[in-house]
């Protein structure tokens, strides 16, 4: 038997082991990533958390920088074009936008693996993969702001304010904790924050206040 056909029968070189995708190679670099940076993504250990052994990896990629961009590709389409299909079932922008920031804080908490690609912007792939990912994000944030009815322009000031609000709360959340309200106060302080960013200027005329 050649050795195509052996990989086609057992691509992970035993019967007895599950066969694995691309995707769950994809989720466990994700998951090294956000616990140890980009350094955490290596063949052999990521093989160990996913019970299989190196064959497999070879199967689905080439080599480690495949698994890296398809990484992050996987993370563009779980943490933001995934969240924004999802959100786009609420008619309402402003129900929309609440639904959004308070998913977004409250899931960057817990979640390490942004935090660490933001570190990570030394490698050209990453920061490519950020840049998508942020003007994606703040564009979507300012098109809601948007249809709130506030200018182009004011729209996006105010997306890209949430956009730092978000990552300012998700970096506080993890180096000093303590600084942010308890959980029990959690809910009142980001309407706080949401109130405050649907605010119109003192004195402007650029859009009614909206309760959302």
């Amino acid at each position: 038997m050649g050795m195509a056909q052996q990989r086609a029968k057992d691509p992970h070189g035993s019967g007895a082991r599950p066969r694995l995708s691309a995707r769950d190679w994809a989720d466990a670099a994700l998951a090294a990533m956000g616990e140890g940076g980009l350094a955490a993504v290596a063949v052999e250990p990521l093989a160990a958390r996913l019970g299989t052994t190196k064959g497999s990896f070879y199967w689905h990629f080439s080599n480690r920088d495949a698994l890296i961009e398809a990484a992050l590709e996987r993370w563009e389409e779980t943490g933001t074009e995934a969240v924004i299909t999802e959100l786009e079932a609420e008619p309402d922008p402003g129900r929309r936008l609440r639904r959004l920031l308070t998913q977004a804080i409250s899931r960057a908490a817990t979640d390490p693996l942004e935090l660490s690609l933001l570190a990570s912007t030394t490698d050209p792939r990453v920061a490519a993969a950020l840049a998508r990912v942020t003007d994606r994000r703040i564009g979507y944030v300012a098109a809601l702001f948007a249809a709130l009815g506030f200018p182009e322009g004011e729209a996006r000031h105010r997306g890209l304010l949430a956009y730092t609000a978000y990552l300012g709360h998700a970096q506080l959340g993890h180096a000093v904790p303590h600084t942010l309200p308890a959980e029990a106060a959690q809910g009142s302080y980001l309407d706080g924050v949401i109130d405050t960013l649907v605010r119109p200027r003192d004195g402007g005329d650029e859009t009614e206040h909206v309760a959302i």
